[in-house]
């Protein structure tokens, strides 16, 4: 997983050869910390590039695309965020959501 900033994130995510997959997160977020493993697995079984985002050191991230709960994850795709999934979710429900499935 790729630790993402305000200072990578144009780099990293808006001008990556592939898709990959924001998990906006933060520290006081339980939820967010049970996601973890799940991304882990997709990560391993689909090759899906994934970013995590600490939304309290990057509010204007957030912001930016409307994230209003934690976890949200974002899959972008050539720059452009394609598919939305807010909250925790087991490993089938999150890849089908994903279009990985």
């Amino acid at each position: 997983m790729i630790t993402l900033t305000a200072e990578n994130f144009d780099e990293q995510v808006l001008r990556a050869g592939e898709p990959i997959l924001v998990d906006f997160w933060a520290e006081w977020c339980p939820p967010c910390r049970m996601v973890v493993p799940v991304l882990e697995q997709i990560e391993a079984e689909h090759g899906l590039a994934i970013g995590k985002l600490n939304t309290d050191e990057h509010p204007e991230l957030m912001a930016r695309y409307g994230v209003m709960s934690l976890p949200t994850l974002l899959l972008f795709e050539n720059g452009e965020p394609v598919r939305q999934v807010v909250g925790a979710k087991p490993k089938r429900l999150l890849a089908g959501e994903l279009g990985l499935a």
